[in-house]
């Protein structure tokens, strides 16, 4: 074997590069390792409900101190109801693509179809240690649960903390409490003072189990729906009654997790996306929370409604205490999940969300999404492009007599976050452009004739989790609504 001897040129390259590699300091930089994904998703949270978005009367200082250590999002999307919002979180998908219209009940026989790829399921083919703790909300049947869907490891009531019904031969109201996909406990409404806590304490146990490999944890928790139930350590103590006590708690929560990661050393390995679900549920008084400076709450599609407070932090890779109003939402996160991960996203199915890596990590502040568009179960009510947002129906507003103003109204929320103008009369031009938008969305997933819905889940004989008390023939057991 030959070798072809080297010219001075390269002779002088291989030097400089051995010489580099034993400097210190100098050495290039070694490829990032996938990084741990924490998503913790709160419920009813709504827009300035905690202190980096202008909460005053209850404290939330490690949420404060996440804004400090990174970056806030200011025009971050999820749905008006939670089961919608979930479901677009972990498929990467508006709702009505993926025949997720509304909110699941207890023993329903649809959920999310199990042929869907979760971010759960995307990131296990990457090595990823999975586990969900917390509310679910995408189906209880045996084929909807999270083990069913990605995760290793489940802990949590599976829907909402209202949807508590009595079980056969009693007559107070419990939720489920399950452990992968085995009932362990029945709750009552008083014992659920402790899910926070006992949330928490699964949530720290599964990143210190996975400190030596990648791990995704989503963590969305119960609180601050009603029925509202702090723990102990915490009623009486916010300025702002047991919802504001509520909301103590779960920045506490935060805290453990922020806490554990950095006694680990795992700060900057870890990537914490903190969101909710949708915004505040405004009927329930002093027991929801607020929107403003936003229009609207929960259930509606209304600024108040769907954008929702967000934080992400990643130390050594996101810039401490910056600001990002670039258009970004719950569907963006498989997509920026699988991207950091070192995955490929197929090109089918199709998704509507988008990789958010180069604006988490600051390369740029534009939305990697041309639109955002505003679904209410199958119905499209609004689009966004920029700061302009084109409401195309009527709005809705729960606790608010509906009013009957023109159509199309158009906002601009870079100078009206509050929806109050109507500029469709002033911009014509960008009226059309913007029906344009929604017409070939409205096609696509909305409406009932779409060209691309994807089915939903469906079992032929669903059964609660546990047998309810039988009825009065007076009186039927219902679930008691979550969501409007």
């Amino acid at each position: 074997m030959t070798h072809t001897p080297l010219t001075p040129f390269a002779m002088k390259r291989l030097l400089l590069s051995v010489l580099l590699g034993l400097l210190p300091g100098l050495a290039p930089a070694a490829a990032p390792a996938k990084p741990n994904i924490v998503v913790i998703f709160i419920d009813d949270l709504g827009y300035a409900d905690i202190g980096p978005f202008g909460a005053t009367k209850q404290k939330t200082p490690h949420l404060d101190r996440m804004a400090r250590e990174g970056l806030k999002l200011t025009s971050f999307y999820a749905a008006p109801v939670c089961s919608v919002s979930r479901a677009q979180l972990l498929t990467g998908c508006y709702g009505p693509r993926i025949s997720v219209p509304g909110v699941y009940f207890p023993g329903q026989a649809e959920g999310l179809n199990p042929s869907e790829h979760t971010i759960a399921e995307r990131l296990r083919e990457q090595g990823y240690a999975t586990a969900c703790i917390g509310k679910w909300h995408l189906g209880d049947q045996a084929p909807f649960l999270p083990t069913k869907q990605g995760f290793d490891r489940y802990f949590g009531i599976p829907y909402s903390n209202d949807m508590a019904q009595p079980a056969r031969g009693t007559t107070e109201p419990v939720s489920p409490l399950l452990r992968d996909d085995q009932v362990a406990e029945l709750l009552t409404n008083p014992q659920q003072s402790r899910l926070v806590e006992r949330y928490t304490a699964e949530a720290t146990r599964f990143i210190r189990d996975n400190k030596d490999q990648p791990f995704f944890l989503y963590f969305p928790h119960s609180a601050v729906h009603t029925p509202i139930w702090p723990g102990e350590a915490f009623r009486g103590k916010s300025a702002n009654g047991r919802f504001g006590d509520w909301v103590e708690e779960m920045d506490w929560s935060v805290g453990q997790v922020l806490n554990t990661l950095r006694d680990l050393q795992l700060d900057e390995k870890t990537l914490v996306l903190f969101t909710s679900d949708n915004g505040p549920w405004l009927v329930k008084g002093t027991d929801g929370g607020s929107a403003l400076p936003l229009r609207g709450g929960k259930g509606s599609t209304w600024e108040g409604g769907v954008r929702v407070p967000t934080l992400a932090r990643w130390p050594g890779h996101i810039k401490p205490n910056t600001t990002s109003d670039a258009v970004a939402g719950t569907i963006d996160l498989l997509p920026t999940a699988l991207a950091l991960a070192g995955g490929t996203l197929p090109a089918d199915p199709p998704l509507d969300g988008r990789d958010l890596t180069p604006l988490l990590l600051g390369q740029t502040n534009q939305s990697p999404r041309e639109a955002h568009f505003y679904f209410s179960g199958y119905t499209l009510q609004a689009v966004r492009r920029g700061p302009w947002k084109l409401a195309i129906t009527p709005q809705p507003e729960k606790g608010v007599p509906a009013p009957h103003p023109a159509q199309p109204r158009l906002y601009n929320l870079d100078q009206d976050i509050g929806e109050q103008s109507d500029l469709a009369a002033q911009h014509p031009d960008l009226v059309a452009q913007l029906q344009t938008l929604a017409q070939t969305m409205n096609a696509t997933i909305g409406g009932p004739q779409p060209t691309s819905r994807r089915p939903p889940g469906l079992v032929a004989q669903p059964h609660p989790l546990y047998p309810f008390a039988e009825a009065k023939a007076d009186q039927p057991v219902k679930p008691t609504p979550s969501k409007p």
